[in-house]
């Protein structure tokens, strides 16, 4: 499977439904951009740590790298593999003593915990081609 990196290039709130927002992915050496449809909770962690603010209280994600952290796991990875029904599906992959193991994840919580372990995003050539749309310069600029 031939795997493209991804980096985060924008948020915006959703125009097809209250209360969401598109995350857009872009390749890391490429013009093709993969937007991905995510909910307010989610957007919001991938917000904060983007603009670097730290909130009072620990997030859900913010405690679930606590606990990698504590146990001394990496999450080394996410990997946007799979694209069903309009629905992106997601691997995160770890590291620990015992060894390394993949754990299924929604891709907007894989991605909300790959900004906070500043770990790798990537996918598959076959989801580009399926999902990726490319800008004009006035889109890009609004991003």
């Amino acid at each position: 499977m031939e795997k493209i990196k991804l980096e985060i290039l924008g948020l915006s709130s959703g125009h097809s439904q209250k209360g969401t927002y598109t995350l857009i992915m872009g390749e890391d050496s490429g013009n093709i951009k993969l937007p991905i449809v995510i909910g307010a909770f989610e957007a919001q962690a991938i917000a904060l740590i983007i603009e670097g603010i730290k909130p009072q209280r620990p997030l859900t994600h913010d405690l679930f790298k606590n606990v990698f952290d504590q146990f001394h796991l990496t999450l080394k990875e996410v990997i946007i593999e799979t694209l069903l029904e309009g629905v992106f599906y997601a691997k995160l992959l770890c590291s620990g003593e015992q060894g390394d193991c993949e754990l299924d994840a929604r891709s907007s919580d894989a991605i909300a915990l790959a900004v906070r372990f500043d770990c790798p995003i990537y996918t598959t050539k076959k989801i580009m081609d399926e999902a990726g749309i490319i800008l004009d310069h006035q889109e890009e600029e609004e991003i």
